[in-house]
């Protein structure tokens, strides 16, 4: 039976991220949002791993449940309709910054482990190297190549993938800090690398103008710094729920097992093109390369995105598919479509309140955005909405590209879609 990954995310021992990310929180979001397997995040934390273990227990091989106590008083505020089996991965962020060819390179990379027992003989080699206790995602001077050896050395089944890989200042292949190619990074061991995360400013096509990633799988995660943020971007698997089954259908890059990655449309994303915030200038990659590179505001030099960089490594024009590639699936976030529909922000109470009445009646948010018939929300009373699900759907939407660190904007309705009735109907 199909279910949904998400791999990569924080618990509340990283930086920036919410005091909200604890192991009965994520099992309770997981299944509001439709997630079946979830990473646990910050594994390589001594803090977050004596929560692991305490908290978590033994599911599928490789997987982990939360100990039945504590889930029988999440389960308590979540919808019958939403309620389903979770699992979490051990998962973990390590940040390598270090000096390679000339350059500093600061490259982050996920790294998975199929037991506590990988997970802690890992966290103890690092622990040696430098300082894993301050931050759910460590600092450490360490070669990403010399990194890939000892995950590999510490189990036969622990893997090492490059996090959201084309991000401007922290990935392998990011425009300020990063690489070329894999083997420019990882050396000889660049053939241990089978998969990419793609971030949320690209997506597969824009992967596929690479001939190199050909073999690579790519995958989506939500790098998420809080609970909500959870699955806004995930796998789509039909595979066996175990550890091993995971990594076989990643790996393989079987299209009967790896079905297809869940997306934000990556223009959304927040390094989609070139900029610079201070200044609010936004460039394509034509205008950045006739600037030279400069801001037009302030004559400093603009942050180059996520497109500039596929373009200047891709050796393909855009259309070409690999073959056996998974499938993709362009989503926007429940909570933005509703707030669209609302005309107010998606964090604010009424479209907080009509979000769990949907999940109430109709299940998680990804049975909502993938797979409820416009018809339905209609019958409820709620047309502008099922409107904004169909237009999403066939990718009718309107996008202005997020730049330096800002995100970009979607819109799926447009002014003449507002009537009075469609209002009265919402509220």
């Amino acid at each position: 039976m199909p279910f949904i990954a998400d791999l990569h995310i924080h618990s509340k021992f990283s930086r920036a991220c919410s005091k909200a990310l604890e192991p009965e929180t994520l099992y309770r979001w997981c299944q509001l949002k439709g997630i079946t397997v979830l990473g646990t995040g910050d594994f390589t934390h001594p803090a977050w791993s004596a929560q692991l273990q305490e908290k978590l227990v033994p599911a599928e091989a490789g997987l982990y449940q939360l100990r039945p106590e504590l889930a029988r008083r999440q389960d308590q505020d979540v919808p019958q309709s939403c309620r389903a089996p979770v699992r979490f991965l051990l998962e973990s962020e390590i940040s390598c910054i270090y000096k390679k060819d000339g350059k500093v390179r600061k490259v982050h990379h996920l790294v998975f482990a199929p037991s506590l027992a990988a997970a802690a003989r890992l966290s103890a080699r690092l622990g040696e190297i430098g300082n894993i206790r301050s931050d759910g995602r460590p600092i450490l001077g360490l070669d990403s190549r010399e990194l890939l050896a000892l995950v590999r050395g510490s189990d036969p089944e622990a893997y090492l993938v490059p996090a959201h890989a084309w991000t401007p200042h922290f990935a392998v292949f990011g425009s300020e800090s990063g690489f070329d190619s894999l083997p420019e990074c990882f050396g000889d061991l660049a053939s241990e690398i089978f998969a990419v995360e793609t971030g949320l400013s690209s997506d597969p096509p824009m992967n596929w103008r690479l001939s190199a990633l050909d073999r690579i799988a790519l995958i989506s995660d939500s790098d998420a710094h809080s609970p909500e943020k959870l699955g806004r971007e995930a796998n789509l698997f039909d595979c066996e729920l175990s550890y091993p089954g995971i990594f076989s259908a990643i790996r393989g890059r079987d299209p009967e097992r790896f079905l297809k990655t869940l997306e934000f449309f990556p223009e959304e994303g927040k390094y989609h093109v070139d900029g610079h915030r201070k200044c609010g200038a936004r460039l394509d990659p034509e205008e950045t390369i006739r600037r030279g590179g400069l801001c037009p505001e302030c004559g400093k030099p603009v942050t180059v995105g996520v497109l500039h960089r596929v373009e200047k490594l891709a050796d393909r024009k855009t259309g070409k598919r690999p073959a056996g590639a998974p499938d993709f699936e362009s989503l926007i976030p429940l909570k933005e479509v509703l707030g669209q529909a609302l005309r107010v922000g998606p964090g604010s109470v009424k479209v907080d309140a009509l979000y769990h009445r949907l999940l109430a009646r109709f299940g998680s948010e990804f049975r909502i955005l993938r797979e409820l018939p416009a018809a339905e929300l209609e019958a409820e009373g709620l047309p502008l909405p099922a409107l904004a699900l169909a237009r999403m759907r066939r990718g009718e939407v309107r996008l202005q590209a997020g730049f330096d660190g800002e995100y970009g904007t979607i819109s799926v309705l447009a002014e003449n879609d507002f009537s009075h009735q469609d209002q009265l109907a919402l509220l």
